[in-house]
Formats: C-alpha cells, sequence, structure tokens
C-alpha cells in the first residue's frame, strides 16, 4: 500500500532544543539539532560561549540534513539555543539512485551481517509488506523500553542479546533485521510532538516500492507529527552533538516538540511517509 497524501499532517509543529555543555578542550563541535531541507519553517538558532554569542557555519549534510558548525571552540560554557516554526508537511524524502545499495550494508550499530542467520530464520520468505507489519511487531513484543539502560557503544547485536533499550536501540535492531532480509533500511533522527519523555527521538525509514516509509516499534508518537532532523546508515551519522579535536561535556538538554491544533491519530495499518 502507497503512503498516502498527508492530509492529516499537523498544520504547525515547534520543536525546541536547549543543549548546554562544558568545552574543555579547544575543539570543534557539529550541530545537527535544526529541522532538515525541504520544510517551510520560521527557526532562531542561538549559541552562545561563556555568554558571548559563537559563530556558526552552516553546511550541508546528507539526504537533506543541515549541519552547524561551530569551529575551534575555546575552553568555556557553551549553551545552544534552537526554535522552530514548521508549516504543514515537506515533500517526501528523495530517493537517490544509490540509496537501495547504501542502506543494505552493514554499519556500525546496525550489524545485518551478524545478525544474518538469525534474521532469515525467523523471518525469511516474507514478502516486503509481511516484513514491514512483522518486525517491527516483533521488536515491540521482544525488547523493553527502558531510558538510560543502554550504552552509546551498543549497536543492534547488543539491543538483541540484552532485550532491552531506548528508541536508538530499537531502530538500530529493526534496520539490521530489514537489512539482512534484502530492505534498504536507515535511521532519522526526528522532534516527535507527542513523546513521553521529550527527547529527541529516532526511528527507521525503509525503502518500499521507490519510497522511504517511517517504522517506529516503539510506537510513542504519532508518525504524521514526526519532523526530520538528520538521516543516515545510524546513530554514528545523525547525532546531535559531534565533537572533534577534544573532551566536551554535556551538562543539560532540553527538547520541546509540540503539534497544532491538535495530536494526530496514527493509524498503524497505513504505511506514511515522513512528511
Amino acid at each position: 500500500m502507497p503512503a498516502p497524501d498527508p492530509p492529516d499532517v499537523p498544520d504547525r509543529r515547534e520543536v525546541l532544543a536547549h543543549i548546554e555543555a562544558t568545552v574543555v578542550d579547544r575543539s570543534t563541535q557539529a550541530l545537527s539539532v535544526a529541522v532538515a531541507r525541504g520544510h517551510q519553517v520560521d527557526e532562531l538558532l542561538d549559541v552562545t560561549l561563556d555568554g558571548a554569542p559563537l559563530p556558526v557555519e552552516e553546511i550541508a549534510g546528507a539526504h537533506g540534513a543541515r549541519i552547524h558548525l561551530l569551529r575551534d571552540v575555546p575552553p568555556g560554557s557553551l549553551v545552544v539555543d534552537y526554535r522552530a516554526t514548521v508549516h504543514g508537511p515537506a515533500p517526501a524524502a528523495v530517493v537517490d539512485e544509490a540509496d537501495w545499495l547504501s542502506f543494505l550494508r552493514p554499519s556500525r550499530y546496525c550489524e545485518s551481517d551478524r545478525i544474518g542467520a538469525f534474521a532469515r530464520t525467523e523471518f525469511g520468505g516474507a514478502s516486503v509488506a509481511e516484513l514491514l507489519d512483522r518486525i517491527p511487531a516483533w521488536v515491540a513484543a521482544r525488547i523493553r523500553y527502558v531510558p538510560g539502560v543502554s550504552r552509546p557503544i551498543d549497536g543492534a547485536v547488543a539491543t538483541l542479546m540484552a532485550g532491552e533499550g531506548v528508541c536508538r536501540d530499537f531502530a538500530h535492531l529493526t534496520g539490521a533485521l530489514l537489512r539482512a532480509n534484502d530492505v534498504a533500511a536507515r535511521m532519522v533522527s526526528v522532534y516527535a510532538p507527542g513523546l513521553d519523555p521529550m527527547d529527541f527521538h529516532a526511528v527507521t525509514e525503509a525503502l518500499v516500492d521507490g519510497q522511504w516509509c517511517v517504522v517506529d516499534p516503539t510506537g510513542l508518537a504519532p508518525r504524521q507529527s514526526l519532523v526530520r532532523i538528520a538521516t543516515g546508515a545510524d546513530a554514528a551519522e545523525t547525532a546531535f552533538l559531534t565533537t572533534i579535536g577534544g573532551r566536551v561535556d554535556l551538562t543539560g538538554i532540553e527538547v520541546g516538540a509540540i503539534a497544532q491544533p491538535s495530536l494526530p491519530f496514527d493509524d498503524t495499518s497505513l504505511r506514511r511517509a515522513l512528511r
């Protein structure tokens, strides 16, 4: 079933991210908190170090991501404030010719090669449509959502063994199981109106019938409300903060997201694209 037109995408989605960190060593920071290209958006990004404004350079990331670089930041107290109002839906994600191959390959956190035999035994012979139903249902049934339980270095294999994790772990395992059954899959960081407790959220996208469809076994927020931030093979390519050349200690984070005029109902029987 193709993804329907998006009449139930909220008219307006308001998002924010507030990040506090201590820059211990002079270093460069890459922020991935801005709403991805393609949305109609009003936004403000304010970055300070010890209360003084820092210069910010925006560069284009892969698959519509917008990365903001803070170059050669000296030690001090770093504060990032981002606010945006997103108006209506964005166009459906572009499918590049190389996507099919790129997102079938194993990656650092989606080790589809290591769980391939298990995945094919568990789901082998299922059609693509069946895989999109069965795999997220299986992950939701087998993996417990436990905030704070997983480590930043954990991937799909660790999640499968532990039987618990957070949204990024659900997304990694879902993506690895799909890839192992020859369905291209990738990870997307999003703002998620309706999420409780509120935070950055991670979901999977599967390439089906020439379109990227969102898959979220956590079921924690309606898919129509999600707002794309960054897209990649796994969390290594979608992190909200990357530090190059020194140490930075994260000391505080607040994320907010609301949908107006109301939060939509998500019919899980429908295939949906991130809009």
